[in-house]
């Protein structure tokens, strides 16, 4: 019997190549979601004024609005990396997206407990659009390229962060009141979520996969968790992230105005430049760490950086560099802060590499969650329920010190996991 005829190549490598496409649209939309996250995220430490005369709040209530973010962003770190395996990319990702939206429109409605609600949700939908942007680009890239499409995710959330600070400030003390910036945001965010769920392959799952009772997504979670690596890779990462999260991103406009003295426009614009240099570092530094073949020693050296510029930030007098110089530093060498994320998937098995990610964000977000009102309660103590002078956050931001140092520290217990390990032996 004659073999039966096989159809053309071209009939074989076109849908291939045209769900490849469709996945790459659906990547650079999440990418655009990122961006958008990252921009509330870092909005708020440009209306802290605004925000404490609306709402009422003291230092320490403040503190706490913003803080909610990290709560619901860590829990569903978690979660967003489970629904993607089971249910793919499409209604995930649409719907984080559209969770952000209402999060965003509610955080603007000028209500302090629409406003506490708005931010919940607004964490709960951000945990969506990393994971949701390496999981599309994963699909829609060649292994060859992957981690530069995953680079250019993480640099669009910095992007996002920096002009979460730089144009909303012009925007908000020009154009627009706070309030319609948060709403109009938020129906941009809902615009994105339309072409999205519009614009995203639907994956077909098979029935062995989707007869798996709800529990069984989480089974991963119970490797990582018991591997004490994990913790390790978190709690690094999670001290080094909160110079920015805490730091720059919520009281770093504050400190600059009271410690330094400067203008509040000029210290907007130096804030900001915490983010570009994040969008230099995490590049740069992780490309370094594949150069190498090391993980330890770039990590290392991006926190002694990290802990000078910390220090001469908070202890030497605002024109002792160049402007700019230090907060770019800070933002460059906080790009170590992402080396834990490698070594937290390379010190577990393959199989759950996927939950490693999603273990250490919600490990690392939860220190913001619960260091971002105690940071804030320590404030107003030490300014006796007045608003922070420059020696009280000197004051403060010295523990942010202290925890870059023990972050240090711990590197020594990480288990060096870079293919140039094997080398030395």
């Amino acid at each position: 019997m004659p073999p039966a005829p096989q159809p053309a190549p071209s009939s074989l490598q076109k849908p291939a190549i045209t769900n490849q496409r469709a996945y790459v649209v659906a990547w650079f939309l999440c990418l655009v979601f990122y961006w958008l996250q990252y921009s509330t995220r870092s909005a708020p430490s440009v209306m802290v004024g605004e925000l404490v005369s609306t709402f009422g709040l003291t230092t320490v209530g403040l503190g706490s609005l913003l803080g909610l973010y990290y709560y619901t962003y860590s829990l569903c770190s978690i979660i967003s990396g489970a629904a993607v395996d089971r249910w793919g990319a499409k209604y995930p990702i649409s719907f984080g997206a559209v969770v952000l939206a209402a999060g965003t429109c509610l955080f603007g409605w000028g209500n302090e407990w629409l406003a506490g609600l708005g931010r919940l949700m607004q964490g709960a939908g951000s945990a969506f659009a990393f994971v949701g942007a390496v999981y599309l680009a994963a699909r829609g890239f060649s292994k060859q390229h992957l981690a530069t499409a995953v680079g250019i995710t993480q640099c669009a959330g910095m992007m996002g962060g920096a002009m979460g600070q730089s144009t909303v400030a012009w925007l908000i003390h020009g154009v627009m009141d706070w309030h319609f910036f948060w709403i109009d945001t938020g129906g941009l965010i809902a615009l994105v979520a339309v072409f999205m769920f519009c614009l995203t392959p639907h994956e077909r799952r098979t029935p062995a996969t989707a007869e798996h009772p709800a529990g069984s997504m989480f089974a991963p979670y119970r490797s990582v968790l018991s591997n004490p690596q994990s913790y390790l890779c978190g709690l690094c990462s999670g001290l080094l992230f909160l110079p920015t999260t805490v730091g720059s991103m919520t009281w770093g406009i504050s400190f600059l105005t009271q410690s330094w003295h400067i203008g509040y426009h000029e210290a907007v614009m130096r804030a900001a430049m915490v983010p570009v240099g994040w969008m230099v570092g995490c590049p740069a530094l992780g490309y370094l760490t594949d150069r190498i073949g090391r993980r330890k020693p770039v990590l290392l050296g991006g926190i002694l950086v990290m802990a000078l510029s910390v220090a001469a930030i908070i202890y030497l007098p605002g024109n002792t560099f160049p402007p700019y110089v230090l907060a770019f530093t800070l933002g460059v060498s906080s790009g170590a802060a992402m080396i834990p994320y490698s070594i937290i998937k390379e010190v577990n098995a393959d199989e759950v590499k996927g939950s490693a990610t999603g273990a250490i964000n919600f490990l690392v977000f939860v220190m913001s969650a619960l260091v971002s009102p105690l940071f804030a309660a320590f404030l107003q103590h030490l300014g006796h329920g007045h608003p922070p002078t420059g020696p009280q956050f000197t004051q403060a931001f010295s523990f942010g010190l202290a925890g870059i140092v023990l972050a240090g520290g711990l590197t020594f217990f990480l288990r060096e996991t870079g293919p140039g390990r094997r080398a030395t032996r």
